[in-house]
């Protein structure tokens, strides 16, 4: 299951939360150290197909197409930096005048596209006045005799003349609001390149924060790899101690260099060879799916592999071990734990992983731990150097040695059936 995880490089989120936090940590590190692996494979490829691109470029045609650079009297590659040849102006009067000229051309067309709006604002209401007025001297003077005609006409010519200069002066005063305007948007666009040259600034002064942060990274990853690292010691410590005792089915990767004094690693061998494991014949094997995909499936793998095994079997009688349950929730495993003591517990098959499933009540709640049977050898999912042959061999082991340094867990009293016929029949039946 370990090796599925590290290969797709995703852990169901189901999954994940039936792992303690140890287990989080050490599988977090096995999937760095992964990526790395990957990274750093990947990288060599890369410099092998960057060796075989200059090789090939080295020997192209004389005649292909290529860049050659302009040089300088010295000999160099000739560069130019603005402000700083001859005659140039300096680099900050260069790039004032560009934000000057800039605001200056942008406030510019603005202030035509305003001025063009105010004009025709004054022309339609001195259109409406004009038209408003002659409809009234036509109105009332026109109806009059002949003589008051020259008259009206008079006085029409007259409102004409005050009509043109209230609109010349109209137009003088919306000039100058317009031309203020344009001064004052010229202004805040240059105020607003300016920011954004600070802004830009500031930015590359920020570099040194950035990287204050990156190293503060660097050190949370590294006290995540320390955590793991510890959480790993204490597993090899207790399995040293297991090994000792002849507690466990036999040696993972882990202590296959292991030297025990006085003739303890022997022991242990014939000690963990003592408990007969049971395999299916070869007839019986079926090829099952990567992962549980249907209750039925469940069914048959328990039957097919885990039956032979004596999974779930006291080990002297032989009779269904009373911590044992079949397929059953993690909701339904905390409600038979819940009036229980602490180090109450129960296994149940689990339907993430071929395997099972240790709840167990402490003072605060309850917690799970997946145990792999996906093998030859019973163990928690991922980082617990201890293999047992059977299922109740590590049950019986973890009833003298701690599940996780941190929280203690001693297998104390067993949970059994609270529903009659048990939730384990269609496992057996």
């Amino acid at each position: 299951m370990l090796q599925q995880i590290l290969r797709d490089m995703y852990i169901d989120p189901d999954l994940l939360a039936e792992l303690n936090e140890e287990q989080k940590q050490i599988l977090f590190y096995k999937m760095r150290e992964e990526q790395i692996k990957r990274w750093s494979e990947w990288d060599r490829n890369l410099d092998k197909e960057e060796s075989k691109m200059k090789i090939k470029a080295k020997f192209q045609h004389n005649n292909s197409k290529h860049i050659e650079w302009m040089k300088g009297a010295d000999g160099e590659v000739w560069v130019w930096i603005l402000g700083e040849a001859q005659g140039d102006k300096p680099y900050e009067q260069i790039c004032e005048e560009l934000m000057a000229e800039r605001a200056r051309y942008q406030a510019q067309k603005e202030a035509e596209e305003q001025w063009k709006q105010k004009e025709a604002e004054i022309e339609k209401k001195f259109r409406d006045a004009m038209a408003k007025e002659k409809a009234r001297i036509v109105a009332e003077k026109w109806k009059v005799e002949i003589e008051d005609r020259k008259a009206a006409k008079l006085l029409e010519k007259k409102f004409q003349e005050e009509l043109k200069k209230r609109e010349d002066e109209e137009r003088r005063r919306g000039e100058e609001q317009i031309r203020q305007r344009e001064e004052l948007r010229a202004k805040e666009l240059y105020l607003s390149l300016k920011r954004a040259q600070l802004q830009s600034q500031r930015n590359e002064n920020d570099e040194e924060e950035w990287q204050e942060q990156l190293r503060k990274s660097k050190a949370a990853d590294e006290d995540r790899k320390h955590k793991a690292r510890k959480a790993r010691a204490e597993y090899h410590r207790q399995s040293l101690r297991a090994i000792q005792k002849g507690k466990v089915a036999g040696l993972s990767n882990l202590f296959q260099n292991t030297n025990l004094s006085n003739g303890q690693e022997s022991s242990q061998e014939n000690s963990s060879s003592s408990p007969a494991k049971l395999h299916v014949p070869a007839q019986n094997i079926w090829e099952r799916p990567a992962r549980p995909i249907s209750k039925d499936v469940i069914v048959r793998w328990f039957k097919e592999e885990q039956v032979p095994r004596r999974a779930g079997l006291e080990k002297d009688s032989g009779q269904i071990a009373t911590w044992f349950h079949g397929i059953i929730s993690r909701d339904s495993a905390e409600k038979l734990l819940m009036n229980m003591p602490e180090g109450s517990f129960l296994v149940r098959v689990s339907e993430k992983i071929w395997g099972y499933a240790l709840s167990y009540r402490h003072q605060t709640g309850f917690k799970h731990f997946l145990v792999d049977a996906s093998g030859d050898f019973y163990s928690f999912l991922g980082v617990d150097p201890n293999r047992h042959a059977t299922l109740t061999d590590l049950i019986d082991f973890h009833k003298e040695e701690v599940i996780t340094s941190s929280g203690g867990e001693l297998l104390v009293e067993p949970c059994g059936q609270a529903q009659s016929p048990p939730d384990f029949s269609i496992l057996f039946g």
